[in-house]
């Protein structure tokens, strides 16, 4: 599992984060297995508080990992608690006052701190998804492991709870931990694969400058909204825009097309989507929109583009907008962008910078199986 996640440490995008604290993490408790697997060779004074305190530092990376990944603020204050706290406890009942009963229970609970803060962590920020289901699973079994596993100690002085030696709990807790070993990264890795592929259909429906939808992106929205009737579109275009990258670069025209991607976006409502259809060209679908409301977001839009934005450097620049609205529920979208383009180019025709509605048109639609339909 080590090599499976750094793998992916070293193939997935930077965006998800976590993978290398996860790997850092399972390489501490192989190395606290070999430490362990060395008793008998090195003396058990020495090797107790080294493995146990080595096992500690590796589960609470486990922690620190999915907390990066959720984007929590990671816990360092509690990592090094914990495994310092763990190696007070072997050093006070290995050499003060020899217990094993109690350092089995306290290094229990002190699993059970990383165990449990790590499932509250997948619970309060992890997405409604199966992934998410399947990896929380996981972290509860192994916390309520501990737990019973720290109370049982308790209960019957260890004797129980002894993996050397054997015991009524020792089969069962000794199968728990090699099934959670390997699946708790199963787990982790189930939802930073579903994290990449989220991050992958984003990128191929979206404008890599601007972050508004690409052709693709929006086509699909309108599939998915062309039902919420009456539908309007608009059409948007940037005035002059070959003069701002001859006058003032390539670089400044980008940080045109990004603002003006903000604006547009920040008229909109949750249910709207902008597209940039390229070049300086952006699209807005309106679902559930009269004629009257779509004008008032294209008003509100130029309105936005005359008052001072936090970028200050940007040029002064204007607009020009064809609105259409859609005929029939039986027109398509090209027709429906096919009218709002003869409005914005009427639009640049009667001297820019204004707002144009494109004229209700006799059309012929075509049946299509892919057509939405009330």
């Amino acid at each position: 599992m080590c090599v499976v996640l750094f793998a992916a440490l070293r193939s997935f995008p930077s965006t998800v984060q976590g993978l290398r604290e996860w790997v850092i993490g399972l390489l501490g408790l192989v190395g606290a297995s070999v430490l362990f697997g060395l008793r008998g060779i090195v003396p058990a004074g020495i090797l107790l508080p080294l493995a146990n305190s080595v096992f500690l530092c590796g589960a609470g990376m486990l922690l620190i990992g999915t907390q990066r990944y959720y984007g929590v603020r990671p816990s360092w204050r509690l990592f090094h608690a914990v495994w310092l706290l763990g190696l007070l406890v072997m050093l006070c009942w290995l050499y003060l006052r020899p217990d094993f009963a109690m350092r089995v229970a306290m290094f229990s609970f002190l699993m059970l701190v990383l165990n449990a803060t790590q499932f509250l962590v997948i619970v309060r920020h992890g997405e409604r998804h199966l992934s998410t289901l399947f990896f929380g699973t996981l972290t509860l079994v192994q916390a309520l492991s501990v737990l019973h596993r720290g109370v049982s100690a308790l209960q019957d002085g260890g004797a129980g709870s002894d993996i050397l030696h054997g015991g009524p709990y020792h089969s069962l807790y000794l199968a728990v931990t090699a099934f959670m070993t390997l699946l708790l990264p199963v787990g982790f890795m189930t939802v930073a694969t579903r994290r990449l592929q989220t991050i992958l259909e984003q990128r191929s429906n979206r404008d890599p400058l601007t972050a508004v939808l690409n052709r693709r992106g929006f086509a699909e929205f309108h599939a998915r909204e062309c039902a919420r009737l009456p539908l309007a579109l608009m059409s948007i275009d940037l005035d002059f825009f070959k003069a701002i990258n001859d006058r003032h670069g390539h670089a400044m025209g980008d940080r045109v097309l990004v603002d003006v991607a903000g604006v547009i976006g920040g008229a909109l409502r949750d249910s709207d989507a902008v597209a940039r259809f390229g070049g300086e060209e952006f699209v807005v679908l309106l679902p559930a929109t009269q004629q009257a409301r779509a004008e008032l977001v294209a008003q509100r839009i130029q309105e936005a583009l005359r008052r001072p934005r936090p970028d200050q450097g940007l040029p002064a620049y204007t607009i020009s907008v064809g609105i259409a609205c859609q005929a029939t529920d039986e027109e398509t979208l090209d027709s429906l962008l096919l009218r709002s383009d003869r409005a914005l180019y009427r639009a640049k025709q009667q001297g820019r910078n204004r707002i144009e509605v494109a004229q209700v048109e006799i059309f012929q639609f075509r049946r299509d199986p892919h057509i939405c339909q009330n």
